[in-house]
This record gives C-alpha cells, sequence and structure tokens, in this order.
C-alpha cells in the first residue's frame, strides 16, 4: 500500500508562484501514473495533472500553460510547479497515482492564492 504526503502549500498573492512535493512511501511510483488532485471549498475534488511512467505529462484545461508536473523516481517524489497563480486556483491539493487509488488519499496540502 502506497502512502503519500502532500506539502508545499501557503499562502499566495495572485499571480505568485508555488511548488508541491508529493512524497511516497511502501511502493516506487516509476512504473506509475502520478496525479495531482485538488478541491476546492464546497466543490468535487478534481484531476489538476498527471505524469505517466514515461514522463508523459497532462493537465487540465484550467492549468495548462501555467502549471509543470514532474518527478523523481529516485526519491518517489512527484513536483508541481504553480505560476501565475489565481484566486480560483485557492483549493486543497492531493497527489495520488492515476486512476486514483480511493485509499491512497494523504491529507492533502493547502493552496490559498488572494487577489
Amino acid at each position: 500500500q502506497v502512502q503519500l504526503v502532500e506539502s508545499g502549500g501557503g499562502w499566495v498573492q495572485a499571480g505568485g508562484s508555488l511548488r508541491l512535493s508529493c512524497a511516497a512511501s511502501g511502493r516506487t511510483l516509476w512504473a506509475y501514473m502520478m496525479a495531482w488532485f485538488r478541491q476546492a471549498p464546497g466543490k468535487e475534488r478534481e484531476f489538476v495533472a498527471a505524469i505517466g511512467w514515461s514522463s508523459g505529462t497532462y493537465f487540465a484545461d484550467s492549468v495548462k500553460g501555467r502549471f509543470t508536473i514532474s518527478k523523481d523516481n529516485a526519491k518517489s517524489a512527484v513536483y508541481l510547479r504553480m505560476d501565475s497563480l489565481k484566486p480560483e486556483d485557492t483549493a486543497v491539493y492531493y497527489c495520488n497515482v492515476y486512476p486514483p487509488n480511493k485509499n491512497a488519499w494523504g491529507q492533502g496540502t493547502q493552496v490559498t492564492v488572494s487577489s
């Protein structure tokens, strides 16, 4: 069973940047497609970005061109670089495998973007 711990969230003004990290234990990540998801208050959790085993990347339209996903197989870590942040990016951000494993959700990391 993989355990995932997200970090790097915080408060930032619109237009700013943050880099989120996801540390995995229990399994190595290289064979999995890994993804970031987010959940804003009162909304469903939604897909943000994914990176495949061969490092192909996929993004939600809402973040395309502003967010970058990367991974370090040796460290079993996945990263989400977020630039040009907008207030609508405010949410709790989670990482998981893709498709998501319902038993692997971590606590997430809060990102708050002020206007």
